[in-house]
């Protein structure tokens, strides 16, 4: 490593500073009470419409020049679930079923107020980015949703561009819009595959790592410079660095 003096900080959003995961959790059990009470279904079979559902979500490939919405896509994804699993779905249930899923997890995301302060704190020294993948609207919303606008100096949402994590186009495109070098920058994100394997790509100063759960880096992925197991160890790393 070499002496660089850190400029910016590059920032991941889901499950580095908000707890998507455990969003989603509350929200499909929300879904899940929805199904029974709506179908008369037992638990067994509730599941097996939600693991159809996440499965359909986790491969999802979505193309605007399609002409559907994100929202239309996500309503077919739950009612081909249901239709998969038992009869009696209808197009009304299942969009109950995903504005229930969306709504629940939209409101129980949040910034908390330690990473809240965190962010404040880093502004004073560094410019920050925030550089999420995903669907443009829907990441938007999460956006919106925990106003984590005011913290950084730009946000970029990879579903608005052709490349997005792990490329390094949209590494660069990060490094213009805060007028730095990649040397001068550290990634901070919780995706060996996105977070860590494209700011390595891109040739940043560090990546650092949020590894919640103390998994081993698996054989083969990229490894990190450095580990952390929440974001609000960052300062520690950037002392070191520093």
């Amino acid at each position: 490593m070499d002496a660089t003096v850190i400029k910016a900080i590059l920032f991941d959003l889901d499950n580095t500073l908000i707890e998507t995961n455990r969003a989603s959790g509350f929200a499909i059990q929300k879904t899940r009470e929805l199904l029974k009470s709506s179908l008369a279904l037992d638990d067994d079979t509730v599941s097996s419409i939600c693991d159809k559902f996440k499965k359909k979500l986790l491969h999802e490939k979505f193309d605007p020049a399609a002409g559907r919405s994100i929202d239309e896509v996500r309503v077919g994804h739950w009612d081909e679930s249901i239709k998969e699993t038992v009869d009696g779905s209808t197009p009304s249930l299942a969009a109950e079923c995903y504005y229930m899923w969306k709504n629940s997890r939209l409101e129980l995301l949040c910034l908390s107020p330690e990473i809240c302060n965190l962010l404040k704190q880093l502004r004073k020294r560094y410019k920050l980015l925030l550089l999420t993948n995903g669907n443009a609207q829907t990441q938007r919303e999460k956006v919106e949703a925990v106003g984590c606008e005011r913290f950084f100096d730009a946000v970029v949402v990879g579903g608005d561009y052709a490349e997005q994590k792990p490329f390094p186009s949209i590494f660069r495109l990060c490094f213009d819009l805060l007028q730095v070098e990649a040397r001068d920058c550290i990634m901070v994100g919780d995706s060996l595959d996105t977070d860590i394997q494209g700011g390595f790509s891109a040739q940043v100063r560090a990546t650092i790592w949020i590894n919640s759960t103390g998994d081993e880096v698996p054989v083969g992925s990229v490894t990190p410079d450095y580990t952390i197991s929440t974001v609000l160890d960052l300062e520690d790393i950037l002392a070191r660095l520093n």
